[in-house]
């Protein structure tokens, strides 16, 4: 992170998204490598732990095989997940506008091969690698630019933990995937709910116009 804030505009706005259901169809994706081990994911709640069933016997998977599931996803799949419908154009339009990152909790072995796939498919973004609440980090490009600093997220408590310790920004609650929207109302913590790619540049560009 340290090298990145030092290639940054501290006069330019900052805009910090999240991958996975904000750029990337985590979901949709993980459900196929789940199925492709013995497993099925039945989204009936806004959480992964708790929706997993083995296939065969149709009993509910245990929390530390959830657990190795979603981390050998990262490890075979980090590079094969699909770009959410809107984002390439909506990025090559914002980044004439903010200076974009992308602020992931994907492992961080994997950080390199996650930069490397949203580049393949057309957002040329740093990717920084992150670990646990989003909170600190975002505090390190508040205090470090003078212009606006937007956080995009799918995750409520991530939301609550930016509001916490770095209340000046901005925070658009987004969920890319349908079935997963439905299932969760914005978040408090978050000063909009917008879930596509096209409404959200309109949002962010008449925001700095604001």
């Amino acid at each position: 992170m340290e090298t990145l804030l030092q290639t940054l505009n501290p006069e330019r706005p900052i805009l910090l998204l999240d991958a996975d259901e904000v750029l990337l169809k985590f979901v949709e994706t993980l459900e196929g490598h789940m199925l492709n081990h013995g497993f099925e994911l039945r989204l009936t709640s806004f959480q992964i732990s708790g929706n997993v069933y083995h296939k065969a016997t149709n009993e509910l998977a245990d929390p530390l095989q959830v657990k190795k599931l979603i981390g050998s996803f990262f490890d075979e799949c980090v590079d094969h997940v699909p770009v959410v419908d809107g984002a390439v154009d909506a990025l090559a339009e914002l980044s004439e506008h903010f200076q974009v990152a992308v602020l992931t909790n994907v492992p961080s072995h994997c950080r390199e091969r996650r930069e490397n796939s949203l580049r393949e498919q057309g957002i040329h973004c740093p990717v920084i690698s992150n670990k646990g609440d989003k909170g600190a980090a975002v505090k390190r490009f508040t205090d470090f630019t003078s212009g606006h600093t937007v956080f995009v997220d799918d995750l409520p408590p991530q939301h609550a933990s930016v509001a916490e310790l770095s209340p000046e920004t901005h925070r658009v609650h987004f969920v890319a995937d349908k079935r997963l929207r439905a299932m969760i109302p914005q978040t408090e913590y978050s000063h909009a709910r917008i879930d596509t790619w096209p409404e959200l540049t309109h949002y962010l560009k008449d925001l700095l116009k604001a």
